[in-house]
C-alpha cells in the first residue's frame, strides 16, 4: 500500500488533529456597560437612583426627581430633563438635547420660588459620559452652588 503523505504532510495532519481535540473555553459575554443601555433605561433606572442616594447621603432631602421631556426652562426648545426640586423648594434641570447621554447638556438652577436664573452648559469639554461622572458633576455643581454639603 502506498501513502501519498509525506512525512511532513502526516506531520501537520497530525497537529491539525490535536488542535481540533483541544477546545478553547467560550469567552463570557460582557453585560453591555450601563452607559449603552437605552437612554430612559439608564436615567431612570440608575442615575436618579444614584444622584438621588448621593444628594441623600449629603443630608439633602429631595421632593420629587423625575424624567420629563417637554420644553426647557428660560432658553426653550424641547428635550429631556433630570427634573430635581429639594425641599427648600430649591430646582434644578439636567437637560440632555437628545434621547443620548452623550448630547449636549445644559444645567439650569432656580433658587426657593423662582424662575431659573442659572443656564449653563454642562460636561462639555468629557469625551466619555459615564454615571459616577454624571452623578459626581452635579453634586460638584450643586455643591458650588452651596446647595448641598457643610457650606
Amino acid at each position: 500500500m502506498e501513502n501519498s503523505n509525506t512525512p511532513k504532510e502526516r506531520e501537520s495532519n497530525q497537529i491539525s488533529t490535536k488542535k481540533e481535540e483541544t477546545s478553547i473555553p467560550a469567552k463570557p459575554i460582557k453585560p453591555p456597560k450601563l452607559e449603552d443601555k437605552p437612554f430612559d433605561d439608564f436615567i431612570n433606572n440608575h442615575f436618579i437612583p444614584g444622584l438621588k442616594k448621593s444628594l441623600n447621603d449629603k443630608g439633602s432631602e429631595i421632593n420629587e426627581i423625575k424624567l420629563i421631556h417637554g420644553n426647557r426652562p428660560v432658553v426653550g426648545g424641547i428635550c429631556w430633563m433630570v427634573f430635581c426640586e429639594f425641599k427648600e423648594q430649591r430646582k434644578f434641570w439636567l437637560c440632555f438635547n437628545k434621547e443620548l447621554i452623550t448630547s449636549d447638556k445644559t444645567i439650569l438652577l432656580a433658587e426657593s420660588n423662582s424662575e431659573p436664573s442659572i443656564v449653563e452648559s454642562f460636561l462639555i469639554d468629557e469625551k466619555k459620559t459615564t454615571l459616577s461622572l454624571l452623578i459626581s458633576r452635579v453634586l460638584q455643581r450643586l455643591n458650588g452652588q452651596k446647595w448641598i454639603g457643610p457650606n
